[in-house]
């Protein structure tokens, strides 16, 4: 079982009590995917699926990522299709992480073998950069300025 300590709470996945929050992506490759998410941003793959269709699960910092190939309807979302963006530069939603230091992690993830769209830019009292991953998803690096509050 995988867990994450968050102030005095443990989430775990699959969750215990309560509820976990998880990211799922529909992808070409669930091993790949899984490695890039690994090596990339330090993720622990938890497991790569099997032949039946399982998904793979990756616990990335303090959230669960869940990667699956698409397919087509099934009994519980019969009008529902899956797959992967088929143009990466037109997406409804992407995944935003939040960072201490964007200028560490950029060249670390870059590194790593991240491929950036940019180098981080200010925007909205913030720095941010995107990563574009194996199947075309964004992933936005944010790092908040010291003047702005959540909350």
């Amino acid at each position: 079982m995988a867990e994450v300590r968050v102030e005095d709470h443990i989430y775990t996945m699959p969750p215990q009590y309560g509820f976990t929050v998880a990211h799922f992506l529909t992808v070409a490759d669930i091993e790949r995917s899984a490695r890039f998410y690994e090596m990339v941003f330090g993720g622990r793959i938890l497991s790569l699926g099997d032949s039946s269709g399982a998904p793979g699960y990756i616990r990335i910092a303090n959230t669960w990522l869940i990667v699956n190939i698409g397919g087509g309807p099934t009994p519980d979302k019969p009008s529902v299709t899956l797959g992967v963006p088929p143009d990466p530069d037109s997406l409804s939603s992407f995944m935003n992480i939040r960072v201490a230091d964007i200028h560490d992690c950029y060249r670390r993830w870059q590194g790593r073998g991240a491929e950036f769209i940019t180098e981080p830019m200010e925007k909205y009292g913030e720095t941010r950069c995107y990563i574009r991953d194996p199947d075309g998803y964004i992933i936005e690096v944010g790092q908040s300025k010291p003047h702005v509050v959540y909350g």
